[in-house]
């Protein structure tokens, strides 16, 4: 078993070639420039790694680049072992990162609640308090001798 320090170096050497390779070693046009790995993880013996992705585009797209970074894994997984000089080079595993779909979704709700929040202040805008505008005694308001008015 590896130390988290050695696998973490190994993650960030696998997420740098796959990158570079993609980038300018793969020739494949489903693999174009709309694709950026977005992390990497190491199991602790060093033998698989999950490499996450994101696709610019529809849905098309990401089946297509997805298909892609399948055949292709051989070859970044070459260069991963050429890169890494281990007795093993770890198998890859892509899978498509969700974090664009969950900030879509927060961008979504932020915006409800917006919406919401100019709602309510239009509703409030023109309303008055329910009793005085300021419910709170002053000492103006004690006459001489100490007794409220």
């Amino acid at each position: 078993m590896a130390d988290n320090a050695r696998a973490k170096k190994l993650a960030d050497l696998i997420r740098e070639v796959v990158a570079e390779k993609l980038q300018r070693g793969i020739k494949d046009p489903r693999l174009g420039t709309h694709v950026t790995i977005t992390d990497t993880r190491v199991t602790g013996d060093l033998r698989e790694a999950t490499v996450f992705y994101t696709v610019y585009g529809d849905d098309e797209e990401r089946a297509s680049a997805a298909a892609g970074l399948e055949s292709a894994k051989g070859v970044l997984r070459s260069a991963v072992g050429r890169a890494a000089g281990t007795k093993f080079t770890p198998t890859l595993t892509f899978v498509a990162d969700a974090l664009p779909e969950t900030a879509k979704t927060i961008e979504d709700l932020l915006d409800k609640a917006r919406a919401s929040d100019a709602q309510v202040r239009e509703v409030s805008s023109g309303a008055q308090y329910a009793g005085d505008a300021d419910p709170y005694r002053k000492p103006e308001d004690e006459d001489e001798e100490g007794t409220t008015a």
